[in-house]
């Protein structure tokens, strides 16, 4: 049902970037915003979510020498669902679909991107009110918290905005995440 493709410049997102740019989504909009913006960094990588043969998301992960040090990667950049996904349906709350992992960031995004980028990892969330950035900072990130999933680490200014940095605890993931269903 859903398959992770990587990023190459042969794949035709036409269709994604124009409901990204419909969703007001800037960040997932064109290659230029999603893809080139990573083509600076040491070393970095994207992920097209195909539902059947639909792009319907995006991942990138990239280095984050500069910030964290040597050898550390910031996970979940450029992170966009266009349309709900779980397979198993259900109403559930926002912070039980997160507490549970029952969301496309937590059982697919996030376990590609500890697979590419290894263990020391951080995401970053923000205030903006651009897409659901502030939603993933309030909520998703919070709830995490709560569960030992990620640790609060400082707040930077980086590509242009004040940002908090979240350190992902990778053993304690995969701990939580493999106490519920899994969509694959």
């Amino acid at each position: 049902m859903y398959t992770l493709k990587e990023w190459n410049k042969d794949l035709d997102l036409s269709s994604f970037y124009k409901e990204a740019e419909n969703k007001g989504y800037a960040n997932n909009s064109n290659q230029k915003a999603m893809i080139d913006c990573f083509k600076n960094e040491n070393n970095w990588n994207a992920w097209i979510l195909y539902e059947n043969e639909t792009a319907i998301g995006s991942v990138a992960a990239h280095s984050f020498d500069d910030v964290m040090g040597t050898g550390s990667y910031r996970v979940l950049a450029r992170c966009c669902v266009l349309k709900g996904a779980r397979p198993n349906g259900g109403l559930m709350t926002a912070q039980i679909a997160i507490g549970q992992h029952q969301n496309v960031t937590d059982q697919l995004f996030l376990p590609k991107c500890i697979e590419w980028a290894g263990k020391n990892i951080f995401a970053t969330s923000n205030e903006s009110k651009v897409a659901s950035q502030r939603f993933v900072h309030r909520t998703y990130f919070p709830t995490l918290e709560k569960i030992g999933v990620v640790e609060k680490v400082k707040n930077v200014f980086y590509r242009g905005t004040e940002q908090t940095v979240w350190r992902i605890h990778v053993e304690e993931f995969y701990k939580n995440l493999n106490r519920y269903p899994r969509w694959i």
